[in-house]
């Protein structure tokens, strides 16, 4: 006699790769679709769900996160699993956990990377490293088997972690790899991509530096590397028909030009697949955009056969900044100086900001292209500016201040006031808390430079301020998501604790196309789920009968109705011993099932979340683990 089934999903709108929407029941057996159609017998079923009027889709997938560090604390992935990503990939950007903590002596190159990277606090980090027990990329991938995993996990061997394994630390932000190094990383690399990894990751991004002296001057390992080795590496992804995560060295369009060039069939002999980081339309550079979209035609031309896929975000580029502290203070010379010292050492910052000779460099940044003429000047006004951060007060808004008084306020705001106030003339009034900080700290002050080197002389990280540096228009946002040579991705997920919240990003996605009606949200489905698994070559990312039941529920009118930009909360995570900025979708995924496995449901996780497993380490199809 037939087993009934574990669950039956009734009546719901079914998007499933690409196929036209139809309504009908899903049934799910020992983790499996096992059937779908109209009216099926339920009698028995262990449960039953009215979906009338939701949509059932696949499980969603973030294709570059960066959760290797929060697998170790909270492997649930709780703040993805909620808003319907049941699969996610790790190890992007050249960092991850394949070859352990690989310190030596004093050397900690979880710290040293991650810190700066990901804006990550460094006790957080170091209680991460802590944990790490294991020596190879085998030991890991046990390892990951081992987790009480939400989300499934998809994960590549990271190249700045394969620099330090076959160089050491040192050496590989210092000199060049010997031949007999690079063959190493060759080797190194081949043998994961047998055993499961499912990629190769790097990165050229000019935001990503080291976080422990005497190398906080130098960028993270991977961004040594010159083409001759990136080459040779990605030949041997090549090679293993697997994947090739990059960032572009952005400020260079013939080296972006050459390095993506090895996508290409036309010259290496087959293609090689290949997502880069990222296709975002930059405030203070309307070109970036531009170029991008004409590299994807380009290196996806029939005459060069490349299998190129830029990603977008589907946002705006939101980012918090704790004082100095943020992603973007990188780019900028005078910045990075201020990110350079470690998170809690205030003096150091505050010795910097009183330097006479770094107060005059700052005061020249700052003012750059704002006034006069000149290259510099016609480079803001057109648009072309060199760095991502455009230095307009009007766009930095004070989230948390320990003025009350200025939170809400653009930057531009405070200083009109803090002006005012200092006119004999005045009529604006300040409360007696502003009154003391302003007659105190501000009285000096003549311009923006003066002001903003005032604020982070007297709040330093205790002020939280945010400023939209890319997507700012969500017309261009749609459009970018909706191109087929781009695919969306780039939540960085797990990275920028307090800096970024993009947990959301799948579903802020579905509603933009959602807006172009049901064909738009069945195309973006199937983006966002058979897509990005063919892409990464893992069986998942479709609902047929027979395929493990990854699959979650939208309340379409939920969706409808969401502000993702406007349901960012910053809580307290037990698990970081920090606070965090996250999501919170309420209302708009009622079901999240993960390898048939109930995980999220009716705004709140199952009893077992986190404590049983829900999700699997995917590897990619067809693989012969025989050959590790």
């Amino acid at each position: 006699m037939t087993k009934p089934f574990d669950i039956v999903i009734q009546n719901a709108r079914v998007f499933n790769n690409g196929e036209n929407p139809v309504t009908e029941d899903i049934a799910i057996k020992d983790g499996l679709v096992v059937k779908r159609g109209q009216s099926l017998d339920i009698a028995g079923a262990k449960k039953v769900i009215d979906a009338t009027g939701l949509w059932a889709m696949p499980g969603l997938f973030d294709i570059h996160t960066h959760y290797d560090l929060e697998l170790e604390v909270a492997p649930g992935l709780p703040e993805s699993t909620r808003h319907g990503t049941t699969s996610v990939v790790i190890s992007n950007c050249s960092l991850g956990l394949a070859f352990g903590n690989q310190r030596e002596g004093e050397v900690d190159p979880i710290v040293d990377c991650y810190a700066r990277v990901e804006n990550i606090p460094k006790p957080v980090l170091r209680a991460c490293a802590d944990k790490v027990i294991w020596n190879t990329p085998q030991e890991y991938l046990d390892h990951l088997e081992q987790l009480n995993l939400g989300p499934n996990v998809i994960t590549m061997i990271p190249h700045s972690m394969l620099r330090i394994e076959s160089m050491g630390f040192k050496a590989s932000v210092t000199r060049d790899p010997t031949q007999a190094e690079i063959n190493d990383m060759q080797r190194l690399l081949r043998d994961g991509l047998k055993i499961g990894y499912a990629g190769f990751s790097t990165d050229s991004l000019p935001f990503h530096y080291l976080a422990n002296q005497p190398y906080c001057h130098k960028t993270i390992p991977t961004q040594f590397a010159k083409y001759g080795e990136i080459k040779q590496l990605t030949q041997v992804v090549r090679d293993a028909g697997m994947l090739w995560q990059a960032t572009p060295p952005k400020d260079s369009p013939v080296k972006v030009l050459k390095m993506f060039l090895l996508s290409c069939a036309r010259l290496h002999g087959k293609p090689l697949k290949t997502t880069v980081v990222a296709a975002l339309d930059v405030s203070t550079n309307r070109n970036l955009i531009k170029m991008a979209r004409l590299l994807s035609r380009l290196l996806n031309s029939k005459f060069l056969g490349g299998e190129f896929y830029m990603q977008a975000l589907g946002a705006r580029f939101k980012i918090w900044s704790d004082g100095a502290v943020t992603p973007i203070a990188e780019e900028i010379p005078e910045l990075r100086a201020l990110n350079e010292t470690d998170l809690d050492d205030r003096a150091a910052r505050s010795k910097i900001l009183q330097d006479p000779e770094y107060i005059k460099l700052f005061r020249a940044m700052w003012m750059k292209g704002k006034s006069g003429f000149g290259l510099a000047r016609a480079k803001r006004l057109l648009r072309l500016e060199d760095y991502a951060f455009d230095r307009d007060l009007e766009s930095m808004t004070i989230d948390l201040c320990p003025l009350k008084e200025w939170e809400g306020m653009t930057f531009q705001a405070v200083l009109d006031r803090v002006l005012e106030f200092r006119r004999e003339t005045s009529t604006t009034e300040l409360s007696v808390a502003e009154q003391e900080v302003v007659s105190r700290d501000f009285f000096w002050v003549s311009d923006e430079a003066d002001f903003v080197l005032q604020i982070l002389r007297t709040f330093d990280t205790e002020i939280s301020w945010y400023t939209i540096t890319a997507n700012r228009d969500i017309k261009i946002v749609r459009e970018l998501l909706m191109d087929p040579k781009l695919l969306p991705g780039f939540n960085d997920c797990g990275a920028h604790l307090t800096n970024m919240a993009f947990y959301d990003v799948n579903l802020r996605s579905l509603k933009l196309a959602s807006e172009g009606g049901e064909q738009d949200t069945n195309y973006m489905v199937k983006r966002l789920t058979k897509d990005a698994a063919d892409l990464f070559a893992v069986d998942r990312g479709s609902i047929y009968q027979g395929d493990v039941a990854d699959l979650i529920l939208i309340d379409p009118k939920q969706l409808a109705n969401y502000d993702g930009e406007a349901n960012v909360e910053r809580i307290f995570r037990e698990e970081y011993q920090h606070p965090q900025l996250v999501n919170r979708s309420n209302g708009v995924v009622p079901l999240v099932l993960i390898n048939g496995k109930e995980a999220w449901a009716n705004d709140a996780f199952s009893d077992d979340f986190g404590k049983q497993r829900k999700g699997s380490l995917l590897k990619p199809i067809g693989l012969d683990v025989s050959t590790g």
